[in-house]
């Protein structure tokens, strides 16, 4: 890996380097007659590393550059970017702004974020973790990963293998209205993907963690043996017939669930109305016991930031308070064009975190009593216009409270009003692997089309 960005001393100079760059764009643009301006400037480091059947498939090392650039002359909006920061690179991006700029049509709505709202203050989020790991070292672990895998169960049959990534990002902001950041994060990946055979006929399963310390890993070994128990899981999936049911979604795939909510109170989904959401602040769409926060600044989280992608702070609040609406998910644009202010959501959310209750996955499933588990989703037959919701799915099949078999090439449907409306409880069982932070979710019931 690149030491001058898993080394502390060098990344900060790096950080220099990319501050004066910055600047100096700024600089120029104001020169050209922007009367507004914003700059990105970053660079992300990788190594990826891919071991199947014990050898060594792939090492890939990564170093991108990149700079963004959006200008303003009035309400006129003209953006451009490069992968490439040589001087000439720069210098026709810069161009290239300025004359879309230049030629586009005004909109009322264009410009930097309001400067009462951009964040000056930046706490450390405990984000940078490099780690400091060559490509033989981390092609070792990868082995033992998938050799814990593969060793777990005679069934298990066959190998799409294990990954280690390692990756550091720095990133330099600044806008010509007086904000300017300065970050460095890591994020760090290991995964194993298996395959088994039986009687019936082969299936495949997956399981990775992901964490900005290296520190936080479990054992590489568990990794593989995770991967490898829920392959064998699906061993023996059957099809069900159509049927309406109580439904319970893993946490994986819970996530998704909150996800198509957040989308559908999203700034551009709500201006352009083309969402089922339109208009619903303050009004219930969950059961009263949903409660949905956003926590921007939770130290080492997935999604923590101090300030959004057009530099305005972020902070603490409800996003669904009692099962109703507190409040949209809204950038500077979106929020002109409702007549709001910006919600520091430019770029998508910031950890968010659906409170619990107090069953696990078991109790869930004693509290179901029959019904399926949903534990993977295909498709994207999801209209936030209209709510209606219908995918492909596979999972398992639970009766008298315990799980009898799994289940494959069903789907599963109804429309995501009903859906949030008739959530019945939410269990313990976080998977902490995401920005969003759910349990299991539990619907009263849906459509499953079957054989």
């Amino acid at each position: 890996m690149n030491q001058a960005i898993t080394n502390r001393d060098d990344s900060l100079a790096e950080l220099d380097r990319l501050s004066e760059l910055t600047e100096d764009v700024l600089r120029r643009c104001r020169a050209k007659g922007a009367s507004e301006v914003d700059v990105g400037v970053g660079v992300d480091v990788g190594l990826d590393v891919n071991v199947r059947l014990g050898e060594v498939e792939s090492i890939e090392h990564t170093r991108d550059r990149g700079l963004s650039l959006t200008v303003y002359f009035g309400k006129r909006k003209g953006a451009a970017s490069t992968a490439d920061l040589n001087p000439d690179s720069i210098e026709k991006t810069i161009e290239h702004a300025c004359d879309i700029a230049r030629f586009t049509e005004e909109d009322p709505c264009n410009g930097l974020a309001d400067e009462d709202l951009l964040a000056h203050d930046f706490p450390d989020l405990d984000l940078w973790h490099p780690w400091d790991i060559t490509a033989e070292e981390a092609s070792e672990l990868a082995r033992r990963c998938e050799a814990a895998g593969r060793s777990h169960d005679p069934r298990i049959s066959n190998s799409e293998g294990a990954t280690v990534q390692i990756g550091s990002s720095l990133a330099v902001g600044a806008t010509s209205n007086g904000f300017f950041s300065r970050e460095r994060d890591t994020r760090h990946m290991i995964s194993a993907a298996l395959l088994a055979e039986d009687g019936a006929g082969m299936q495949r399963d997956y399981w990775y963690e992901s964490v900005r310390s290296a520190s936080d890993f479990p054992d590489v070994e568990s990794i593989g043996r995770k991967a490898a128990e829920r392959t064998l899981a699906r061993l023996g999936a059957r099809k069900i017939g159509t049927r309406q049911c109580p439904t319970l979604f893993s946490p994986s795939v819970a996530r998704s669930l909150i996800g198509h909510y957040l989308s559908a109170v999203s700034g551009g989904a709500l201006y352009r109305r083309a969402s089922f959401l339109v208009d619903h602040i303050g009004k219930p769409v969950f059961p009263n016991f949903v409660q949905i926060v956003e926590r921007p600044h939770i130290r080492r989280g997935q999604a923590s930031a101090s300030f959004d992608a057009e530099g305005v702070a972020t902070r603490d609040s409800d996003i669904v308070r009692d099962g109703h609406v507190a409040r949209y998910l809204l950038g500077s644009y979106a929020a002109r064009k409702l007549g709001l202010r910006s919600t520091g959501n430019a770029g998508g959310v910031h950890n968010v975190i659906v409170n619990t209750g107090e069953d696990d996955f078991a109790g869930l499933l004693r509290r179901m009593g029959t019904g399926l588990v949903v534990t993977e989703l295909m498709g994207q037959g999801v209209s936030l216009l209209t709510g209606d919701y219908s995918r492909g799915a596979s999972g398992f099949w639970v009766e008298n409270g315990e799980i009898a078999h799994p289940v494959e090439e069903i789907t599963i449907a109804s429309n995501l009003r009903d859906m949030f409306a008739n959530i019945v409880a939410i269990g313990n069982d976080v998977d902490p692997r995401s920005h969003i932070l759910t349990g299991s979710i539990l619907l009263d019931r849906m459509t499953v089309a079957g054989s």
